[in-house]
């Protein structure tokens, strides 16, 4: 189990699902646990792993997905999808990124309307640090969504009051609370103060 563990990038027992046997899940598992369950798995390496999830989490993807949505729906750019969107990254392997926006371009290429588990790769990767992630498994999370073509990833750490943008897999840049996010090449225009952003949070949070 532990060898299991370190592969998976050393994440809690808890979240990795018995049955089915590990390494012999599949996409369909993965629907039917999703469909059934209440919390939401990523299939990997044949394992259905639950997402750490929480509620401080949840309000920091809802409002981001607030400012997002609307920004992405008015200029025809394509979609933004929630932390429940899973999608086939390649054989095996399923990914739900915690906030995602795909590319018009993307969608028109692909049949997804009525896919549960469609093969597309978000143009931006949005992950909210949980208590359960670890920096290993992050690390893994990231190199799959590079490999798989991801363009730009943003980590938000509510706890540390930062977010840090990726363009590729082992290069970061961490930005500070008086810093901001923007959408460069993948979302032109797009600007997010992580002062307001965290401010709200607070807000949200502790009223």
């Amino acid at each position: 189990m532990q060898e299991l563990l370190d592969c998976l990038g050393n994440i809690p027992a808890s979240r990795v699902r018995m049955q089915p046997h590990p390494g012999t899940a599949t996409e369909r598992d993965v629907v039917f646990v999703n469909d059934h369950g209440n919390r939401t798995c990523e299939l990997i390496d044949g394992i259905l792993v639950e997402k750490g999830i929480g509620f401080g989490e949840s309000v920091v993807a809802a409002i981001l997905i607030a400012l997002l949505e609307p920004f992405v729906r008015e200029r025809g750019l394509g979609v933004v999808s929630g932390p429940d969107g899973t999608m086939k990254f390649k054989i095996g392997l399923v990914r739900a990124p915690d906030i995602a926006f795909v590319s018009r371009s993307q969608i028109r290429r692909r049949k997804v309307a009525h896919t549960p588990i469609p093969q597309l790769i978000p143009d931006l990767a949005i992950e909210i640090i949980s208590k359960s992630n670890t920096r290993r498994e992050m690390e893994r999370k990231r190199k799959e969504y590079f490999d798989a073509g991801v363009k730009l990833v943003w980590m938000i750490d509510r706890r540390a009051r930062t977010a840090t943008v990726y363009d590729s897999s082992d290069y970061g840049i961490v930005v500070s609370e008086s810093g901001q996010l923007e959408g460069g090449d993948v979302l032109p225009g797009f600007v997010l103060s992580l002062k307001w952003l965290f401010s709200e949070i607070d807000k949200q949070l502790e009223g």
